[in-house]
């Protein structure tokens, strides 16, 4: 009998990069029912309270908000800024398209450290305190580039046909992008405002320039993993972690039913 290398070995590897991936994840929410009192270093017992009183650390809660005000409202500019751009760069020639798409790709390809220095810089030199408004501005300014491209690919695929066939039944331009053009742009649409939100909330590096004395939930996090991780904070982290898979989940599922469905007519 042969023993085939690499038969073994893609699977070998495929379970220590999870096992590698998970155990933060699974420490993460472990801890988040430690019975802990100051630290949340050493595991002194099970309890359910930390997630039935999650707010009792009213910092965590106060951080978490934050960061989802900032994330929500830098992915709605976002998302309707970068699907207006990636729209006129793919449909439409103009001045300086060639050199928009570069400085689209410079923030993707810039380190976060010279980016969140560099805005605020700006923020200085224009006057503006350090606050929500510089966070969700700067958050804005880096995400946009992950919306564009992501829409623009979304863009690239449309058949402009069919946008044709709307204008030859009489439809005006707006009839044709609220019939047509959006529905067929809104999984692209949607994927790049998930992106966006992503990244946007789990962000430190350009809310630390930016944020003066506004906490968010991973400045907090940074912050006190010095004298261990408050359980609520891990709870917060494993319940969004949870609605993450369970969104993941759903759009798998109703992909699948909808391609059998499509499958059988």
């Amino acid at each position: 009998m042969k023993f085939s290398l690499g038969k073994y070995l893609l699977p070998t590897y495929v379970f220590l990069t999870f096992l590698f991936l998970g155990i933060p994840i699974a420490y993460t929410f472990v801890f988040s029912f430690n019975d802990s009192i100051k630290s949340n270093i050493i595991w002194r017992g099970f309890t359910f309270d930390n997630w039935l009183n999650v707010c009792n650390q009213q910092d965590v809660c106060d951080a978490f908000a934050n960061s989802l005000i900032i994330a929500v409202s830098a992915t709605l500019i976002a998302t309707v800024l970068g699907t207006m751009i990636a729209i006129a760069l793919v449909r439409y020639k103009f001045k300086f398209r060639s050199a928009t798409n570069l400085l689209l790709f410079l923030p993707l390809a810039t380190p976060e450290v010279v980016m969140g220095a560099g805005l605020a810089a700006q923020f200085l030199d224009f006057g503006w305190p350090k606050g929500m408004l510089t966070v969700i501005i700067a958050h804005t300014m880096f995400t946009l580039s992950f919306v564009v491209v992501t829409v623009k690919a979304r863009v690239a695929t449309l058949d402009p046909a069919l946008e044709e066939a709307g204008r030859d039944l009489y439809a005006n331009p707006a009839q044709v992008f609220m019939k047509i053009t959006f529905p067929l742009l809104l999984p692209g649409i949607l994927a790049a405002a998930m992106l966006a939100f992503a990244l946007s909330f789990d962000d430190f590096i350009i809310t630390q320039f930016n944020s003066g004395s506004i906490d968010t939930f991973p400045k907090f996090v940074y912050t006190a993993a010095a004298r261990g991780i408050p359980p609520e904070a891990n709870v917060i982290g494993s319940m969004v972690f949870i609605v993450a898979i369970a969104i993941v989940v759903t759009v798998q599922v109703r992909s699948s039913i909808k391609q059998r469905k499509l499958a059988k007519k």
